[in-house]
């Protein structure tokens, strides 16, 4: 029985959008678990002609990576001149505006993320209505929904650090809404049903999603540190790995989004 689960499991879309090939049992599926390694081959060893051909782009995922390298090497420089406690934060972002070269950086930090917003989603449009999510790219669009939602928390998490008013007042309202996330709030549905043996509840104040986002009850300087680790290391190294296997999976899918 469990080798029929196993078996169906291998035998299912979800499995073979993934993996491409067999399990690596002999010399021949050895080899190529290698050579399909995104991380081994940055390039694929072997690409369709379609996917090299120069054809009609509106290049919107182009300039969204063009946008996160922009985004990351300014927000490297910025983390030079930033602390991220409460008695410097407000400030060093007052001293950055009135330096003229550093005021310069953060604006182009700050414009450009908003960019990047409007950018990453008119490429997914584009995907969408092309039906490029269709196989044999159905994998790669999970991806591209995985880096829209990492590209939104990556807005999310740098609102709170120039920790003015309009920024407390704003991740305030966004750890209300996470409240009433299902099964992971307290006021979301479905947390009722998530209990240990006993009736002992899982999500409680001290576990839920508005907990686990803020490290306290409210905004204050445990949410800043949280946000901080967040937007400058966490959330960059998932998109940077994600998006390494977004290009890989285009070439070896037949290029850019087109209709199918």
């Amino acid at each position: 029985m469990l080798q029929g689960v196993i078996n169906s499991i291998r035998e299912s879309q979800v499995w073979s959008s993934i993996f491409r090939h067999g399990v690596p049992r002999d010399r021949r599926t050895r080899v190529m678990a290698i050579m399909s390694n995104v991380f081994l081959h940055l390039h694929p060893v072997a690409v369709r002609k379609s996917g090299i051909r120069l054809s009609f782009t509106w290049c919107m995922g182009g300039l969204t990576f063009f946008l996160f390298i922009a985004e990351t090497i300014s927000g490297v420089l910025l983390m030079f001149y930033y602390r991220p406690v409460v008695e410097y934060a407000y400030s060093d972002i007052i001293q950055m505006r009135a330096a003229l070269t550093l005021g310069v950086m953060r604006e182009i930090h700050r414009w450009g993320a908003h960019a990047m917003i409007i950018a990453v989603w008119l490429h997914m449009m584009r995907v969408f209505l092309t039906g490029s999510y269709k196989p044999p790219r159905e994998f790669n669009w999970v991806v591209g929904v995985i880096l829209l939602v990492l590209t939104m928390l990556l807005s999310f998490t740098g609102y709170l650090l120039p920790w003015d008013q309009l920024a407390i007042w704003a991740i305030t309202v966004g750890s209300k809404m996470a409240e009433a996330t299902p099964f992971a709030g307290m006021n979301g549905p479905g947390r009722e049903l998530l209990q240990l043996p006993g009736g002992i509840p899982i999500v409680t104040p001290y576990s839920d999603a508005k907990f686990l986002l803020l490290a306290g009850d409210s905004v204050g300087e445990a949410a800043l540190l949280r946000f901080y680790v967040l937007h400058c290391i966490a959330i960059p190294l998932a998109a940077a790995t994600l998006i390494a296997v977004h290009f890989w999976r285009i070439r070896k899918d037949g290029g850019i989004s087109g209709p199918m």
